[in-house]
């Protein structure tokens, strides 16, 4: 016995329990940030998954959250659109097909770019400026001059979220950036940034403190030297947000920005104080005197002034939460049950009653209001000034607001959001606001009018006017891309990315399976899993096929694989359903309490399971676990707080993050929340034992094994905190101990971690910035991102017990899916072998290969999958040799170390006498093959077999089926059976 290796491992062991239990935060500087991408690049030269396959299964019908747009002005049809979190993409035929641009670089997440069109020159400002809870940091500028296929980084690291990027028409050499600065904490690295060498060298010449950025830039096109632009001051923290500031304002510069004086101050008619939160601005091109500002007034407004149909006897929440005792006992029986019914309070619970209550000291009317507040009314309920529209002739000297009435419903609670305007470049008084509508004006903000459309998504932040024809713009919003030619009359849909910002993903057992997901800002949909987006032709060869189950922003998706039917699944702040998708019967998911209790505390995205050893039982959670044994029907909580319960501000935190139960055992649960507690139940929540306690940490996932019942993969994350380390562990013993893994994963925080159901040392990671894939439990990890899955943010995945594939679910580029069956079998003997050939399937011989169906369209290549997989890279020699042991074939292929596949296009060399096809090339014969690959001096071979086909007994077919087919189904149906319709 090694006694001293014995030891060795024990100091490990104990090293590592020390380095959980007492991990410390540590800001991630953005040197180390860079480091971390060339880290990630490193593992993606060195990884064996360069040519595993994945499949983009969209959806595409939703798209995803456009942050900007530039187009061409002298050829509109050609554009760009930058995407929140899913990269760059081009279009020249108008939005009906896009490529992407920006998927392989250091981040993905953008918020602003600008385009030189003379030189074709693309700007990108990374990290999303829209202060969103998934908006992430961003790595500075980047410079393309070559339609983005390199990029260059200009600096500005630190910088995480950019507003606005300007290039002087005059000179491209002069750019300004408006930066936001970090989204959850303090930083220098905000404000006004300059160039005059093109980016070699930034100066920051307007700031105000570390938590006021500039978000916005304007420039006067007709003197350079005039230039505007607008600070924020927010705080952003897991509980709390302060929108408002009073150093937040417009800012004027007359020499090129090298110094500023604000223009907003209390005498010029624009608010300034405290309360001033987001500020857009825009300038009429043709009389740079004329600026439009849009500010989010974080003001309270009088509760009687909100809403003119309210009657001073009516109660609604704002009111509410108000109200003295005194006021309330005074109060007719009819206002209170009327609040009580419109509310949902249960029926036990009358004006009578509460009365005797609030009388009696049992409870107070703040826990009346308290029973059924939630994190959503925060975000629609407060009542504050919101949007309002100012206007200055005189080049900011003074300012009055304009729009008349109030905005409400533009911005409600969130106008961090949004906070954009746009000016006409032909009119003056034609103004476009945007926020959950997007309002036009045409009398310079007086009024303004819906130019919404039943084809347009709610939540706009974008728009582009062509400069020649104000009728005809571009917006861009939370579904995507549209067109208008008519100033919003009516609109195009270009619908055909799969950029959706998926949160989780669940599967059923159909044939082909669904793959379901709730995604941000587009509810709850489900979808085939044989989808394949066609990069090349940019859509769907059958279209999309996914249908809606839930609106709001979508959360968790749990399926009951018994009917395939039965759905749990819901939106924001816990508010959860069961649906049963064939017949649409929905059941709002309730848990019981007394009025008085603690108020229920729920994530953002509420965790939520279904139990596989029963699926009638399902786990819900908030502060504490519930269970329900009855599919939701009736609830027992079955925790107490697990969670630190402080801070409890404006938005909820000290919340659970994770439930999971093990598939080992039932009634193995662990729990982890946002505030860095972990807990385990090993008794069905009879009682719970503490096994982490991480102090700013976020808990993002809890993963039992399927292999041991004592085993248990944890994760934490805590970017909000600017520490950007991968922090995985994983415990033997329930937790009682854990041990660091993944140690050569690079500094981006880890959202999701997943364990093989097949086999043990096989373990999936999702962080921010893509997929990781290590075949040791953990000791190691190769990157998963190729060039078939960009660098995106992956929040969720699951492998289909049935079909072993690996669904992927990214928050920006919709639902990928990999075939890992090969991966699930290979072991440490496997990897140490020179050279593998994978098992080939037999190929049915079809006569038409090679063959024209007419004269006008183009012959349909073959394509024949050979997979292998080699110890290290080199020339591949790929030989197919007939009964006589003769070469038919030869294919020469450099291979990448690890897996490998070879499409084969059934041709075989010309005989002097073979009979060629309409392509002009030969192709294989039914017969028995053998196929033989040679690598670095060693070959191996397979058994090919072609099938000759099956004469059909069947009956000539003379009708089409009726109904039952798509078009593209019935186009690859007539091509089968040699229907030819007669006219």
């Amino acid at each position: 016995m090694n006694y001293q290796k014995i030891l060795f491992s024990s100091a490990i062991l104990a090293f590592s329990f020390y380095h959980a239990q007492k991990l410390q935060l540590n800001t991630t500087s953005p040197e180390e940030r860079w480091k971390g991408y060339e880290q990630r690049k490193e593992l993606e030269n060195r990884s064996i998954f360069k040519n595993l396959n994945f499949r983009n299964i969209g959806p595409t019908t939703m798209s995803g959250r456009v942050t900007d747009i530039d187009a061409n002005p002298e050829n509109p049809i050609e554009f760009y659109v930058a995407y929140a979190s899913g990269g760059l993409w081009y279009t020249q035929n108008n939005g009906t097909t896009f490529t992407p641009i920006f998927d392989k670089e250091a981040v993905m997440t953008i918020g602003d770019i600008a385009v030189d069109w003379k030189t074709k020159t693309i700007f990108i400002g990374t990290g999303e400026s829209n202060s969103s809870r998934s908006s992430y940091a961003g790595m500075g500028i980047f410079k393309s001059t070559n339609q983005g296929k390199t990029w260059q980084n200009l600096g500005l690291k630190d910088t995480h979220h950019i507003g606005r990027i300007v290039v002087n028409p005059e000179n491209p050499n002069e750019i300004w950036v408006a930066a936001v600065g970090h989204l959850y904490s303090p930083n220098a690295e905000r404000g006004i940034f300059k160039t005059t060498d093109g980016g070699k060298t930034w100066k920051n010449t307007l700031s105000a403190d570390q938590n006021s950025g500039a978000i916005d830039f304007a420039i006067n096109p007709q003197n350079p030297k005039e230039v505007y632009a607008t600070l924020w001051y927010k705080e952003r923290k897991a509980w709390k947000f302060v929108e408002s500031g009073a150093s937040s304002g417009v800012f004027k510069s007359n020499d090129g920005g090298a110094s500023w004086q604000k223009i907003s101050t209390k005498n010029s008619g624009f608010p300034a104080d405290e309360n001033v939160g987001r500020i857009g601005l825009s300038i009429f091109p043709k009389n740079p005197n004329i600026i439009y500002a849009i500010v989010d007034h974080q003001k309270n407004r009088p509760v009687s002034t909100t809403k003119e149909e309210k009657t001073e006897k009516s109660l609604d929440k704002a009111k509410m939460q108000k109200i003295t005792k005194e006021e309330f006992l005074a109060l007719d029986d009819k206002t209170i049950n009327e609040y009580l019914d419109g509310e949902r309070f249960p029926e036990r619970y009358t004006s009578e009653n509460l009365k005797k209550s609030v009388r009696e000291n049992k409870i107070t009317v703040k826990d009346i209001f308290n029973y059924t507040h939630n994190g959503n009314d925060d975000l629609f309920n407060i009542e504050i000034e919101g949007a309002e529209v100012y206007r200055s002739d005189d080049a900011g000297k003074s300012w009055k607001k304009t729009n008349e009435k109030n905005l409400d419903g533009l911005y409600y609670t969130y106008g961090y959001y949004f906070g954009q305007i746009w000016v006409s470049p032909t009119n003056p008084d034609k103004v476009i606001i945007a926020g959950v509508p997007i309002l036009v004006s045409e009398n310079g903000g007086k009024s303004f009018k819906s130019i919404d459309s039943p084809n347009v998504h709610a939540d706009h932040h974008a728009i582009w006017f062509n400069p020649k024809n104000d009728n005809h713009f571009i917006n861009g919003n939370d579904g995507g891309i549209n067109i208008s030619y008519d100033n919003g009359n009516s609109y195009i849909h270009c619908n055909s990315l799969p950029v959706s910002q998926f949160y989780s993903v669940d599967y059923d057992l159909e044939k082909p399976y669904n793959v379901y997901g709730g995604m941000q800002d587009n509810g709850v949909w489900y979808g085939p899993s044989s989808n394949k987006f066609d990069y090349k032709k940019g859509k769907f060869d059958n279209g999309d096929n996914f249908k809606f189950l839930l609106g709001g922003d979508g959360m968790q998706v749990r399926v009951d694989f018994r009917d395939n039917a039965t759905i749990y699944t819901g939106f924001q702040f816990g508010n959860y359903f069961r649906i049963n998708k064939k017949t649409n019967e929905r059941k709002y998911l309730e848990v019981p309490r007394e009025i008085g209790e603690n108020p229920l505390r729920f994530n953002w995205e509420a965790p939520f399971q279904i139990s596989r050893h029963n699926q009638d039982i399902v786990y819900f959670g908030a502060q504490s676990v519930y269970r329900s044994m009855d599919k939701g029907e009736t609830w027992q909580k079955i925790s107490g707080d697990l969670t630190r319960n402080t801070k409890q501000e404006n938005v909820p935190y000290s919340t659970l993050s994770t439930i999971e139960e093990s598939p080992k055992k039932f009634g193995l649960i662990y729990a982890g929340s946002d505030d860095g507690l972990v807990n385990v139940s090993k008794d069905g929540g009879n009682s719970w034992q503490k096994i982490g306690d991480f102090p700013g940490f976020w808990v993002s996932m809890v993963q039992p094994s399927s292999f041991s019942e004592s085993r248990v993969y944890l994760s934490l994350n805590a970017y909000r905190e600017d520490d950007f380390r991968a922090l995985l562990y994983s415990s033997d013993d329930f937790g009682k101990t854990w041990i660091k893994i993944g140690e050569d994963l690079p500094l981006e925080p880890i959202n999701v971690i997943r364990e093989d159901h097949n086999n043990e040392n096989l373990l999936y990671v999702g962080t921010d910035n893509g997929l990781y894939i290590s075949l040791d439990r953990g000791k190691t990890f190769m990157s998963a991102n190729n060039a078939t899955l960009p660098n995106v943010a992956v929040h969720d995945l699951k492998v289909h017990h049935r079909d072993n594939e690996l669904i992927v679910a990214t928050h920006g580029r919709s639902i990928y899916i990999a075939d890992v069956k090969k991966l699930q079998k290979m072991t440490a003997e496997d990897l140490a072998k020179e050279l593998i050939i994978y098992d080939v399937e037999s190929i049915n011989f079809k006569e038409n290969w090679g063959k024209a169906n007419n004269n006008f369209t183009e012959i349909e290549k073959q394509n024949f999958p050979i997979e292998f997989y080699t110890k290290n890279a080199g020339k591949a020699v790929i030989r197919i040799n007939n009964a006589q042991n003769e070469t038919v074939k030869t294919i020469h292929q450099t291979a990448d170390k690890g897996f490998n596949i070879v499409d084969y296009d059934l041709t075989v060399n010309a005989a002097e006498k073979s009979k060629k096809a309409d392509d002009g090339h030969v192709y294989i014969t039914p017969g028995k093959y053998t196929l033989e690959i040679s690598i670095n001096g060693v070959t191996e071979k397979k058994t090919l077999e072609v099938k000759e086909r099956p004469k059909s007994k069947s009956k000539r077919v003379t009708e089409v089926p009726q109904g039952t087919m798509s078009p593209g189904e019935f186009k690859k149906w007539r091509k089968e059976v040699g229907f030819k319709k007669q006219l």
